[in-house]
């Protein structure tokens, strides 16, 4: 089971996260903090291993409480829940692991939760996060949350389940750098993340691909390997 603490000055706020949280059967003791002091204290006197901080809280805010834990030897996970975006480069420079914009969705909390569970595996490695532009705002992303990469000229646009967003990598130096972890190439404008593969479709139009959704063409160049590795993660194909 996973101990959390919710922290956040406005109590509605606590109560809902508090009761989001407890719908999930691996979610253990809720502890609740209404200021950035009595989270420090119950961190002093219980058992954690995930905390989920609003940032804008008075006195000490929730980056102040991660800075703090972050000096301890078995510092816990750390989840950021707050309506503002502009924190979050900052977050992920102290190894947060999430960043949660209200109004919180059941679904969204839930993938916390999955990367709590991970990460609190033994040997399970911290996520890579890539650093996007949206406009003025400078936001970061687990690669993991990357289903597919779609090349657009020197740009590669990297698509989520929930937004797309363009970054100045070509589409070729993704292909090196992301083939370890599990990225593999389909068509010149296209690469794939194959954990998010849901069929591979053989038709008279030409071979094709569903991920997140999306339905992706497969060169014919690129499908033997394209094929090789489906099989390996039992993918197989449909007529």
């Amino acid at each position: 089971m996973i101990n959390v603490l919710v922290a956040d000055d406005e109590l509605p706020a606590v109560e809902e996260l508090a009761f989001l949280l407890g719908r999930d059967e691996r979610i253990g003791s809720i502890h609740r903090a209404s200021s950035g002091a009595e989270a420090l204290r119950t961190l002093e006197t219980e058992s954690v291993d995930a905390v989920f901080l609003d940032i804008h809280m008075p006195a000490l805010s929730g980056l102040d409480i991660a800075r703090a834990i972050s000096r301890s030897s078995h510092p816990p996970a750390v989840v950021f829940v707050t309506a503002d975006e502009e924190c979050a480069l900052e977050a992920f420079d102290l190894a947060a692991i999430d960043y949660l914009l209200k109004p919180l969705r059941a679904e969204r909390l839930s993938r916390s939760v999955d990367r709590i569970s991970d990460l609190i595996k033994e040997g399970t490695p911290a996520p890579e996060m890539i650093t996007v532009d949206l406009g003025s705002t400078t936001r970061m992303i687990r690669r993991d949350d990357v289903t597919y990469v779609q090349a657009q000229g020197d740009y590669a646009r990297l698509h989520t389940a929930e937004a797309s967003y363009l970054i100045r990598v070509p589409l070729s130096d993704l292909e090196q750098k992301w083939a370890e972890a599990g990225f593999i190439r389909i068509h010149r404008s296209y690469l794939i993340a194959l954990n998010h593969v849901q069929h591979l479709k053989l038709a008279a139009t030409g071979p094709s691909v569903a991920v997140a959704g999306a339905e992706l063409p497969i060169s014919r160049r690129h499908l033997p390997s394209v094929r090789d590795k489906l099989q390996t993660t039992r993918i197989r194909p449909q007529g």
